[in-house]
């Protein structure tokens, strides 16, 4: 039996971080998705899904890479498929760009359908209680030791 390499999940306030590293992402949402909002970063290269297996090998080896999609799971398979093909530094970005979004980190294009004014963002989910926290999980840690949201 083949053994099956986990993918390390993170958040997109430590995506911001990895970003600040010199992380480049990787948004596997298909083209009409990126084109109505797309992320607003140094480093990104856009592979749709539906393109990925013949196009992964242009990814380079020498940096980490973050996979992004609207929701996380896409992304994951993404990200899983990369760490089976021999990539070492890859990370999926938990909740993708709904979170990303919500959180108002930096995006080119119209936001308005991934907002809900009524939610506020807390630790893995909303609530319409307000909170005043700016990581929603930073009293709690990963299990690697990072801080999460």
């Amino acid at each position: 039996m083949e053994t099956q390499k986990l993918v390390k999940e993170i958040c997109p306030t430590t995506t911001q971080e990895w970003i600040r590293n010199g992380a480049m992402l990787v948004d596997v949402r298909e083209r009409n998705e990126v084109a109505q909002l797309a992320f607003d970063v140094p480093s990104i290269m856009h592979i749709p899904l539906s393109d990925f297996e013949e196009r992964y090998v242009e990814l380079p080896t020498d940096c980490d890479l973050v996979t992004v999609c609207r929701g996380g799971g896409r992304s994951l398979r993404a990200a899983g498929f990369l760490v089976n093909h021999g990539y070492t530094r890859v990370a999926n970005m938990q909740h993708g760009m709904n979170r990303w979004a919500q959180k108002g980190f930096p995006t080119k294009g119209d936001v308005s359908a991934f907002l809900n004014p009524n939610a506020h963002i807390v630790c893995c989910g909303t609530s319409p209680a307000k909170t005043t926290d700016t990581s929603c999980c930073s009293s709690s840690s990963d299990s690697d030791g990072s801080t999460c949201c």
